[in-house]
């Protein structure tokens, strides 16, 4: 076909030039959809899509989705990937974590209210808090400080969740909600302060590795190719189906502890550290372990990269960019 691209569809993602949308875009694009990528980048890095801003297909705006925006020509799809999710980030300015989560969804609901599109809202696991059961399926329903250090972004979450179920039940929007649990992989910030991150950058620099409280606290790690296939799934799913507009489990199912996690990232990167031990963060929860029966049985999904396996290209990762940043110093020097 001569002349102008034809494309398969036109997507916009919020946050995509963050860890999750500059992978998503990347997929998207080789998929043969166009792009539109608004993102502040409070989190979000230039340097995730600096290799995509060639390409006619994406289109980067630098916006804050707290603030009105309009789109022209026709959107298909969104997603809603806006908010920073490491706690160091997303507590540095709680009130405009908490602006992002709700009033940034109630702009972007709007756009596909306007345009006819499906959107997808990247909730997440915190929205069970602390939980007493494990795993956690999306019928429990959490146990949730309002107030505490972690709230800004929990109940964000949580209230952004009740925002898109109640705009499907009065304006019949598309919409998709998946509550997605820790994922890691290429193109995470190295001070993302997430303990992936955390972990990998100090062995590779020759630090300790920061535990907190006695490393038995548990987490379930998804690499991040498994996660888009998640949210792709999720977000084409056929709507026939009466409970996909309700929250759903993206995650990996097999729980590890922190010790258990560190002595993986000391073996395959051969560092030499020591452990260094502090205070458990307030409300920081005990245990996080999805129930993925639904995306199993509605989508046919479960992760397929092992923990060990999906570490390999997360720390090759790293490692170049621990080098890219030594060079830029010495370069300066």
């Amino acid at each position: 076909m001569s002349g102008a691209q034809a494309y398969r569809r036109t997507v916009l993602i919020a946050g995509g030039a963050g860890f999750i949308g500059s992978n998503l875009s990347r997929r998207l694009l080789a998929q043969g959809d166009r792009v539109i990528c608004i993102d502040n980048l409070e989190t979000g890095r230039s340097a995730n899509i600096e290799g995509l801003i060639p390409n006619p297909g994406f289109a980067f705006f630098l916006h804050d989705i707290v603030e009105p925006f309009t789109v022209k020509g026709p959107v298909d799809r969104i997603y809603n990937l806006a908010c920073p999710a490491s706690p160091p980030k997303y507590q540095r300015d709680p009130v405009h974590t908490l602006k992002t989560s709700f009033i940034g969804a109630l702009n972007l609901l709007a756009i596909a209210e306007k345009k006819n599109a499906r959107i997808l809202q990247s909730s997440t696991s915190e929205v069970y808090g602390d939980p007493d059961i494990s795993p956690q399926p999306e019928s429990y329903r959490g146990l949730v400080n309002t107030v505490g250090p972690r709230a800004c972004y929990d109940e964000g979450k949580r209230a952004t969740e009740t925002l898109f179920y109640e705009s499907h039940r009065q304006t019949h929007v598309d919409v998709r909600i998946a509550r997605i649990f820790n994922t890691y992989g290429p193109r995470m910030d190295p001070e993302d302060g997430r303990v992936v991150s955390n972990f990998v950058v100090q062995a590779l620099t020759g630090q300790p590795l920061t535990i907190y409280g006695e490393g038995e606290q548990t987490r379930s790690f998804c690499y991040i190719e498994d996660m888009l296939d998640g949210l792709t799934s999720l977000m084409e799913a056929d709507e026939l189906e009466p409970t996909i507009f309700d929250p759903m489990n993206l995650g990996n199912p097999h729980e590890f502890t922190m010790l258990e996690l560190a002595d993986l990232v000391l073996h395959l990167t051969g560092a030499k550290v020591k452990r260094e031990f502090h205070p458990l963060p307030k409300d920081d929860p005990l245990q996080r372990r999805p129930d993925i029966t639904r995306a199993k049985t509605l989508l046919g999904w479960e992760p397929k990269v092992p923990l060990h396996d999906g570490l390999i290209p997360t720390i090759e990762y790293f490692r170049e960019e621990i080098d890219m940043a030594q060079q830029r110093i010495g370069g300066v020097a």
